[in-house]
């Protein structure tokens, strides 16, 4: 018993030993702590809380303001309300209303409200025809409130274009961009005063060019004759008649209508026709069209096959061979197309010898002539081409 009992103190004492030896080598590295040193407290960081992330990120300053916003800011001042002044009607003979009023007449409120722009600081306006049409008088509400009384000068209904005078000077204006240039998948801002909220700014892009007026789906403007802009920019009543812009604020059409069936799908008048139409009407009050004087429709394989299994159709015309082309079918009495020998059956398949194979091609190349030019149609009929010249006259519209 005397030899583990030996064994357990002399390994005591290596333990004892080795750990004085440890602590004094240790201190030795790091060195004692002089009076004069103090230890000083160390600050520990966790990570933040999601919540202390949110407040305690910086984010870079922001600018307020975008493209949209900066065109708005430019344009918003010349885009105008337009108020309908309606005639009052005539209440002198009505007892009834002497029996509340008397020999006062209230006056009676306006009627018809719709947007318009400012195309030059002496007070020219630019607006759609059905805003304005019925009446002479409107008036013209600015964004910073003031008001003028507005004469109409002249409307276009083929085009829906209208143009607008008021007495005033240095008046803001926009600034006219390229319709033509004009692409599908570019920035589209509209700026208007849809149900009386004046100055709404909406934007999307421009969807489609070069919508005819069936396309639009309004029997209203199936006969206009313009090429729309289609964009999924917000349109609503009270819009029409104000600026359609692109992303440098410039006006590249005129917000016109919206498809009743479907959301998404605005109209605007290229401001190129638009502009063009208004510099005659601010110049003579009225705007000349060119004008043949036939309805045609667009000819496919499947209309030539059933044209040519309708046994009225044949009784009166011969069978149609061509599947390609503008099929010709009315030709109005007393009209150019007429006198140039024009027949209800023929298949236009040049103008000016350019290859067409629309009507809306053919209605453009028309609109592009002036009155009393002639224009040259290569047609087909019974079998053989022919050329035929048609001199232009001047299209009947009703104002």
């Amino acid at each position: 018993m005397r030899r583990p009992v030996k064994q357990f103190a002399i390994y005591l004492a290596l333990l004892v030993f080795g750990g004085s030896a440890g602590l004094l080598f240790s201190r030795h590295l790091m060195g004692a702590p002089s009076s004069s040193q103090k230890f000083q407290p160390v600050a520990v960081s966790l990570p933040p809380t999601t919540r202390d992330r949110a407040t305690e990120t910086e984010m870079p300053p922001s600018t307020g303001s975008n493209f949209i916003a900066e065109a708005a800011d430019q344009v918003g001042p010349a885009v105008v309300r337009i108020d309908r002044v309606m005639p009052q009607s005539d209440t002198s003979q009505n007892p009834f209303f002497h029996q509340f009023f008397g020999d006062q007449v209230p006056e009676q409120p306006e009627s018809g409200t719709g947007s318009g722009f400012i195309l030059t600081d002496d007070g020219q306006v630019m607006t759609n025809a059905h805003v304005v049409s019925g009446t002479d008088l409107v008036k013209v509400t600015l964004k910073d409130g003031r008001s003028f009384d507005g004469k109409v000068i002249g409307i276009d209904t083929v085009t829906d274009v209208a143009v607008v005078k008021i007495d005033a000077h240095n008046l803001p204006t926009v600034r006219l961009g390229n319709s033509d240039a004009v692409l599908p998948g570019q920035w589209a801002i509209a700026i208007g005063n849809p149900l009386g909220l004046d100055n709404t700014v909406t934007a999307g892009i421009i969807s489609a060019i070069g919508r005819s007026g069936y396309e639009v789906g309004d029997p209203n403007f199936q006969d206009k004759r313009v090429r729309f802009i289609q964009t999924d920019a917000a349109i609503n009543p009270g819009n029409s008649g104000g600026p359609l812009l692109n992303d440098r604020g410039e006006v590249i059409g005129i917000n016109t209508v919206i498809r009743a069936d479907a959301q998404g799908l605005g109209f605007a008048i290229p401001i190129q026709t638009a502009n063009r139409v208004a510099k005659q009407l601010f110049s003579q009050g009225k705007a000349e069209h060119p004008f043949i004087g036939i309805q045609m429709v667009d000819l496919t394989p499947d209309l030539k096959k059933e044209l040519n299994n309708d046994t009225n159709v044949n009784a009166t015309h011969p069978k149609i061979s061509q599947d390609r082309g503008v099929l010709i079918v009315r030709v109005l009495s007393d009209s150019p197309a007429t006198q140039a020998g024009l027949k209800e059956g023929d298949v236009i398949q040049k103008v000016d010898g350019k290859p067409i194979k629309t009507a809306s091609e053919v209605q453009e190349w028309v609109e592009s002539k002036g009155v009393g030019n002639l224009l040259q149609l290569e047609v087909y009929r019974n079998g053989q081409t022919q050329t035929i010249k048609v001199q232009l006259g001047k299209f009947p519209a009703k104002q």
